[in-house]
């Protein structure tokens, strides 16, 4: 009797010169994609049966040898028959052998093909019999439950609420699917602990928080996306902030000691003689708080000089009288 040649290689769509790693790794993406717990199309189970029979003969170095001893002379779909001396003329049986229990168990596979059952005898272990259903998992070591999606999203913080920690209740619409595919949207309602320095960009993880696991899996996590919202007052960047200083034309001319807010209350800046408008001073250790292997942050005084839009005759008068007796030229 001939069957029809396997190339367990095009089944898998790696080379035959493919590591036992890559096979492996090969094998597990496709198994997830194909799994009937996971992929309703038709033909899916089918292609999954097909791919654990390519694994069980690939991942077994001694199997693997024996299948390689075939050669390149045939082609996926040619009428086979094994040579007179392949196998010395009984079956390969490989229960116990080294790659048993490796890749799918019998109840995942229910079957194997003729082609597999001419080059190594009847189902190896008891597998179950031909056309049994495909159990929900049980792929030992090599496949486990697929762990659930992962969710996305993003909140806004306050300034404050970063540089100082908080715990914040936040209101998600979470969309779940079923087993049958079927999309739920759902609100759930998460108590989130915003540890203090936490800066804009940083994620933070609710494990077990995302989708739900498939035939016994883990769920999947939660990630949030911190946004500091815009502050009245304070500019960040990165673990510095900054402020505007404003001064008068006369602070900035004779120098002045001033007072600035900051995120840990009240400081104070000494302005220099002659100090320029766009000029930056800084206070060392008054910006975003410190975290774990990072400095605090400073807090940077950008200087703006402004003047008085109403002045009074006096405050007029002295103006002009500075402008007459001074030599200062500020265009050169």
């Amino acid at each position: 009797m001939s069957v029809k040649f396997k190339d367990y290689y095009e089944i898998l769509s790696i080379p035959r010169t493919s590591s036992a790693d890559d096979i492996k790794k090969t094998y597990r993406k496709l198994a997830r994609k194909y799994h009937p717990d996971l992929n309703k199309n038709a033909g899916a189970e089918a292609r999954f049966k097909e791919i654990g029979e390519a694994y069980e003969v690939l991942s077994d170095p001694e199997k693997r040898s024996r299948y390689d001893q075939l050669g390149r002379n045939w082609q996926a779909g040619q009428d086979f028959r094994p040579p007179t001396d392949f196998g010395g003329g009984s079956p390969f049986d490989f229960r116990g052998a080294s790659g048993g229990g490796r890749g799918f168990k019998s109840q995942d596979m229910g079957e194997f093909s003729d082609f597999f059952e001419m080059l190594f005898g009847q189902n190896p272990g008891g597998r179950g019999s031909r056309g049994a259903p495909s159990n929900m998992w049980g792929a030992g070591e090599d496949f486990s439950p697929p762990q659930g999606q992962d969710h996305e999203a993003e909140i806004s913080i306050s300034l404050e609420e970063a540089c100082h920690g908080s715990t914040k209740s936040i209101s998600l619409q979470i969309a779940n699917q079923d087993p049958r595919a079927r999309t739920h949207t759902q609100t759930k309602t998460y108590q989130v602990k915003i540890p203090p320095g936490i800066s804009e960009g940083a994620r933070i993880r609710l494990a077990g928080q995302g989708g739900p696991g498939v035939g016994g899996g883990t769920a999947g996590d939660l990630y949030l996306t911190i946004h500091i919202a815009p502050h009245p007052i304070f500019r960040v960047d990165g673990n510095n902030l900054e402020i505007d200083c404003l001064l008068a034309p006369w602070e900035a001319a004779l120098g002045a000691k001033v007072g600035i807010p900051t995120l840990q209350g009240q400081a104070f800046i000494t302005i220099p003689s002659g100090t320029e408008s766009g000029q930056r001073l800084r206070l060392r250790g008054k910006g975003m708080p410190q975290k774990r292997g990072v400095e605090p942050g400073d807090l940077v005084a950008v200087i703006r000089i402004v003047v008085p839009k109403q002045m009074s005759a006096r405050e007029k008068a002295l103006f002009e009288e500075l402008a007459q007796v001074s030599p200062f030229k500020p265009r050169g």
